[in-house]
């Protein structure tokens, strides 16, 4: 469960930032962003250029890959992740599907779902959890 969920999270994070370069045409501003184009942006008034790069280098994606990421390399050695990943990923999901109902909050649902049946699961599992023992 737990390395269905990471896989999720990093799929969503990659699809997302990939997305945002290729399908959306973000990376056609790259010639500004990486040139100071963006210095003096103002979030107000935001040029197609500072949009773009919102939407793709500093959108929330590469922070899910690394996350994603993070959960599978856990759970190949492992290490159970903590829950508090899936709860905070579950607040923002709800906020998301709050806000923007057509996005793919559902996948970000079943990845935190997925997570914290796993974290359960390991600690019913984990003898030392059930002897009262605190893991080094």
């Amino acid at each position: 469960m737990i390395k269905w969920a990471g896989w999720i999270i990093t799929l969503c994070g990659t699809a997302h930032t990939l997305g945002a370069l290729t399908v959306e045409k973000a990376a056609r501003h790259a010639g500004t962003w990486f040139s100071g184009g963006l210095w003096s942006e103002d979030f107000a008034a935001m040029s197609p250029a500072g949009s773009a790069y919102w939407l793709s280098l500093a959108s929330f994606g590469i922070p899910l890959i690394l996350v994603g990421l993070t959960v599978l390399w856990l759970d190949r050695r492992g290490i159970t992740p903590p829950a508090f990943i899936a709860w905070t990923l579950g607040a923002w999901t709800v906020v998301d599907a709050v806000v923007l109902p057509f996005t793919p909050w559902p996948l970000f649902a079943l990845a935190c779902a997925l997570l914290l049946i796993g974290a359960r699961r390991a600690r019913r599992d984990d003898p030392a959890s059930k002897a009262g023992l605190r893991r080094a």
